[in-house]
């Protein structure tokens, strides 16, 4: 099926994981870039985009686990461009029609991205969504500013809805790392490795990839909607991932490996631990993978990923969320209930399953601007789950 796909040109290459107890399969196919070049390989490097918010989460998990953070704490005094907020009375009416915040944004309205904003597909062309575009918050229109400028421009705007709630997509993974920094006067990149990478030996994990690597990082092609044909997005040579960024994007910045993401996966799909090690202690893994949403905040994602399926070309049906991952809360198709993880725009996908114990890792570097790479991801968790046969 994977070579199906490799074959009729659409996708140049993929490198495909999928594993259960003890074994673990790898499929590396077609070659780096889309005119041919080098083979794809097992350990080629992938920016995984929003594949990047499962691991992004897990520094905020260390410091629950530590006490330093609480989950009903108000985020103010680390975050105090979001104190006293005001929330527009019309998600899309003008920008000083607002009331008071009923409530201050708490920690819990961060780690599950229902602090107020966020990308939402149903309001894009109204005014609230026109600024947070116009102000470069997401990364979309180019590199994201250093956090303390990211949280300048945050705390300009009103949130579009009451803190916790609704459900709303991204710019709360992103504020995650903003806040793990804060508390821990570190960058969110050093902690993330002291805590997670370093532990568990991901070596190919971070922000950049390092000259001695980047000839294992395929450039990134969005290609033409109207007529399929590839364009660059990004070099691997003097582009966006050849180093440090001002902002470290727990959201969407991380570049890895399936055999790095297969490690962290099975951290979880293990609770917290990993040989001999504990990254995380199993309640924190447990909040993590299930579901957090409130019914109708999960009737309102469902719904939004029902009608936006011209946008996301099928993907993203799960029902539910926990801490930076998506959780499947109704069998929507071949995976069941429990399932976590997420897709990146890259043209990713992780997911584990505590069920079967299943972990399947997808990494390609075609962008869901056309529906080739959403097909893809459909067809490799169709067949992942066939190959399940108790």
């Amino acid at each position: 099926m994977l070579a199906r796909h490799v074959d009729s040109g659409k996708i140049p290459g993929l490198v495909a994981l999928v594993s259960r107890g003890d074994e673990t399969h790898v499929e590396a196919l077609g070659t780096m870039r889309h005119d041919g070049g080098p083979p794809m390989r097992r350990d080629t490097i992938f920016r995984t985009a929003s594949t990047s918010k499962p691991l992004g989460i897990a520094p905020a998990m260390v410091l629950l686990d530590e006490c330093r953070l609480r989950l009903d704490d108000p985020v103010d005094p680390w975050l105090p461009e979001l104190a006293d907020r005001q929330v527009l009375k019309r998600v899309d009416g003008p920008l000083d029609e607002t009331v008071p915040a009923r409530r201050p944004i708490t920690v819990r309205d961060v780690l599950t991205c229902t602090f107020g904003l966020g990308m939402d597909l149903t309001a894009m062309n109204t005014p609230i969504m026109g600024a947070v575009f116009e102000l470069g918050l997401t990364g979309h229109g180019g590199p994201l500013p250093d956090p303390d400028e990211w949280m300048r421009r945050l705390g300009t705007l009103p949130l579009m809805h009451q803190p916790g709630e609704r459900w709303q997509y991204h710019i709360g993974s992103d504020l995650v790392g903003v806040l793990v920094a804060r508390v821990t006067g570190r960058s969110y990149e050093s902690f993330l490795r002291e805590r997670v990478l370093d532990p568990l030996g991901m070596a190919d994990t971070g922000f950049h990839v390092p000259a001695d690597r980047i000839d294992r990082l395929p450039p990134s092609y969005v290609p033409d909607p109207q007529t399929g044909a590839f364009t660059v997005w990004d070099e691997a040579a003097g582009g966006r991932y050849c180093a440090p960024p001002a902002f470290q994007a727990g959201g969407g910045g991380v570049v890895s490996t399936v055999d790095d993401y297969h490690v962290y996966f099975r951290m979880l799909l293990n609770r917290g631990t990993h040989g001999s090690e504990r990254i995380l202690s199993r309640p924190a893994v447990e909040l993590m993978t299930t579901n957090r949403l409130t019914p109708e905040q999960e009737s309102v994602r469902s719904a939004l990923a029902r009608n936006s399926v011209h946008v996301s070309f099928g993907q993203g049906q799960q029902g539910g969320w926990g801490f930076g991952m998506a959780v499947r809360t109704y069998r929507g198709d071949y995976a069941p209930l429990g399932q976590f993880g997420w897709d990146g725009g890259t043209g990713t996908s992780a997911y584990a399953d505590p069920n079967t114990g299943l972990t399947g890792i997808l990494l390609t570097q075609v962008g869901l601007s056309v529906p080739a790479p959403a097909q893809l991801i459909h067809d490799f968790w169709t067949t992942l789950y066939q190959a399940v046969e108790d």
